[in-house]
């Protein structure tokens, strides 16, 4: 049994004590505080489309829709349709007999009946018992009255039939409620395909075949439908959301990742502001804060490549390459590559690191350890290197490489959080941590979907090495069974590159928020937007977004979330503080309570 109820707007209803009485009349049912009348469906129309319900759960008023479902065994249901089938047999052949017009209804149900009954047969399809029934609410009986009228119309604009639940009111009010109870018992026959099109949450504006992997984006921006999303059916996985500061980008990130985790996906994501941290404590992942006293990380480590099949010291090198790109600022010149390689090879030797797979998981050397080797490199070009190198070992940069790895990216949600690493350092540490993650999914065998999330991605777009690496991971996540997520609220960093517009070409699933008019031209080039979705960017607010999938899939849609949800992806700080204040003050006791309770 489905029930779609519509809540009352805030403080209609009020705060008071619940009624505890119930007024029961012919047509209409008073409880607390306010009036009801039950409706059931009893006629429906030959053929409807998926999602057809749409008008009804969209009502603007507070109306409950229940849908309960009953199967009905297939020995059952073949011997009904066989009786029904020899009925409208006798009476097509009587009124044949007696030279009445031909009965056009009788034919329809007719063939109907023999549809269902070849579908039945062939073990397409199944027969179910279906009751749909309205309850109406308001809050007096004249307004009752006129929101009757109104569902009445409605009704027959979708060419049902509707009768009250005379003398039956609290029958049929108990009927609509939760708890997949039918008492009016006023049930319709329908197969499988029938009753698939009158899901209760059926979007007839979003016409995806959905999977168990499929995620609640929101409400349609026009009907207020539901928008289900599953990237995990589309061409390719991968997802790129654009958005101003403050248009909701992480918030709607958030909770993708949240909902997606209830599918048994696993995901990572590189944090740059600490805005995943509550929602990885919450689910029982591992976060770890680069940057914060005591956390290191090791970018010459080999542990998470003991197992590849290809030479690991070689692949880590190539690695290396890019790294030292992103941290001296510009990409290297042909000179100093061969110097770093050198100087790479000599380094990992002295550490009792070959090429023999068996040595691979000794100790790794340190960055300090490959400064030491540059320095005493007689090639100038080595010499430039290591000064250049000398504050990540020695300065001001040196925390977070000056020892082993201290933690490992294990769990289903792995958050890195970068906001203790100084700005200098952001862009390296969001290369480090997609690196590890990177590794962790491509060494292992692919036999559940991941997630990939760059919040903040354009850090390090502005790094052409790291811009470069990031489109190596578009491009390669797919054969991983990974989707890669980037978000950024600079869109002109993203779309002023070939690179990042060859990363969203490489998305499937494409979200643009609120943007500012300054970038908004650019937007409409790179996905074609029309002028009423321009103009829907520049004035939605937060949380509004825009699903783009392909040339013709265009869905405006609004973010939404449980109360529940909502508190582990808010980042709101008037809402944080409060929350924090909620959970101080029962222990905030006096020494003299203290006292008391020792």
């Amino acid at each position: 049994m489905f029930t779609r109820r519509k809540a009352s707007a805030p403080g209609r209803s009020g705060g008071g004590p619940v009624a505890t009485e119930v007024e029961i009349a012919p047509r209409h049912l008073r409880v607390g505080g306010g009036v009801s009348a039950s409706w059931a469906v009893t006629g429906y129309p030959a053929e409807v489309g998926h999602g057809w319900m749409e008008p009804l759960l969209t009502y603007p008023g507070r109306l409950d829709v229940s849908l309960h479902i009953d199967p009905i065994p297939a020995q059952t249901a073949a011997d009904r349709l066989r009786r029904q089938m020899s009925k409208l047999e006798a009476s097509s052949r009587t009124t044949a007999e007696k030279g009445k017009l031909e009965d056009f209804e009788a034919e329809v149900a007719a063939e109907d009946a023999r549809e269902m009954a070849a579908s039945l047969a062939r073990g397409e399809g199944k027969l179910f018992r279906v009751g749909l029934y309205l309850t109406v609410h308001a809050r007096t009986e004249d307004e009752l009255t006129a929101e009757i009228d109104h569902v009445r119309s409605l009704c027959s604009s979708m060419l049902l039939d509707v009768r009250p639940a005379s003398y039956r009111q609290l029958q049929g009010w108990i009927s609509g409620l939760p708890v997949g109870v039918d008492l009016l018992e006023q049930r319709r026959s329908m197969d499988t395909q029938a009753l698939a099109a009158s899901f209760p949450f059926a979007s007839p504006d979003l016409a995806v075949q959905t999977s168990d992997r499929a995620v609640l984006y929101g409400l349609n921006a026009s009907s207020a439908g539901v928008v289900v999303w599953d990237r995990w059916a589309a061409d390719n996985y991968n997802s790129v959301v654009l958005a101003r500061s403050g248009a909701g980008k992480s918030y709607f990130c958030k909770l993708d990742l949240l909902r997606s985790l209830y599918t048994g996906v696993t995901a990572a994501v590189v944090d740059p502001e600490d805005e995943y941290t509550r929602l990885a404590h919450a689910v029982g992942g591992t976060v770890i804060g680069l940057g914060a006293p005591g956390v290191h990380l090791n970018p010459l480590d080999l542990a998470l490549d003991s197992s590849a099949r290809r030479d690991a010291v070689s692949r880590r090198a190539l690695f290396l390459h890019t790294l030292m790109a992103v941290m001296l600022g510009g990409a290297l010149s042909a000179r100093q590559r061969a110097a770093l390689d050198r100087a790479l090879v000599r380094t990992y030797r002295a550490a009792g690191i070959t090429a023999d797979a068996s040595t691979w998981t000794r100790p790794a050397p340190l960055l300090a350890d490959l400064v030491a080797t540059l320095e005493a490199d007689a090639d100038e070009h080595a010499q430039d290197l290591a000064v250049q190198l000398s504050p990540f070992v020695t300065g001001s940069y040196s925390e977070l490489f000056r020892a082993p790895t201290t933690q490992r990216p294990t769990g289903h949600l792995v958050s890195w959080s970068l906001r203790q690493l100084p700005d200098e350092l952001k862009a390296v540490g969001t290369l480090l941590a997609l690196d590890s993650i990177w590794r962790t999914v491509a060494d292992a065998t692919p036999d559940h979907p991941r997630m990939v999330l760059v919040d903040e991605g354009w850090i390090l777009m502005q790094e052409p090495e790291g811009a470069r690496f990031l489109f190596r991971l578009a491009k390669a996540a797919r054969k991983r069974w990974t989707a890669f997520g980037l978000a950024t609220q600079d869109a002109a960093d993203v779309l002023g590159s070939e690179l990042g517009q060859a990363i969203v070409a490489n998305s499937a699933t494409q979200v643009l928020m609120r943007q500012a008019p300054q970038a908004i031209d650019q937007v409409a080039g790179a996905f074609s937007l029309s002028e009423g979705e321009q103009q829907y960017l520049l004035t939605a607010s937060p949380g509004d977004a825009l699903l783009c999938s392909g040339s013709d899939l265009r869905v405006a849609y609004r973010v939404v979330a449980s109360d529940a949800e909502h508190a582990l992806v808010t980042t709101n700080p008037a809402e944080l503080a409060a929350a924090a204040e909620a959970w101080a003050s029962p222990l905030d006791l006096d020494n003299e309570g203290e006292e008391d309770l020792l």
